[in-house]
């Protein structure tokens, strides 16, 4: 196992366990992330305030992975986040919308890179109607 695998399975379990100062720790100061709704966020510190409040938003959050790949300095994951939203969903707007108390099971992949020991750019990619549609909180398709 290579570098950018070993610091992306670190993250995941950092994230999914609720060790925020531990995924502080994984990202370069000057990292990039992004994703879905959430846009640009930069550094270790802000990445792990927003996998808090997503994690406080889905306290029984877990991942279920699919395929794990690792080339050079990127490793990617795919597979579902699973958990049911029991605490209040914080917007990128800074509004919050209550807790649905619906389940999802939502398909993803991210992708990381790594370089000095350090995640220095992590993209998320997830079907954000599909998860907004799982909470009820859009129509369901026609």
């Amino acid at each position: 196992m290579g570098e950018a695998r070993n610091l992306m399975d670190q993250v995941t379990e950092a994230f999914f366990s609720g060790d925020s100062s531990r995924v502080a720790e994984l990202y370069a100061s000057d990292a990039i992330v992004e994703a879905p709704g959430q846009g640009e966020m930069k550094g270790g510190h802000e990445v792990a305030t927003w996998m808090k409040e997503f994690l406080d938003s889905f306290p029984d959050a877990k991942y279920e992975p699919l395929y794990s790949h690792e080339s050079g300095n990127a490793a990617i994951d795919e597979g579902y986040f699973v958990g049911t939203n029991t605490g209040e969903l914080k917007l990128p707007t800074g509004e919050t919308l209550p807790a649905t108390g619906k389940s999802v099971r939502i398909r993803g992949c991210d992708v990381a890179s790594v370089e000095n020991g350090r995640i220095t750019n992590h993209r998320f990619y997830f079907d954000q109607m599909e998860f907004l549609g799982q909470l009820g909180l859009m129509p369901p398709p026609s």
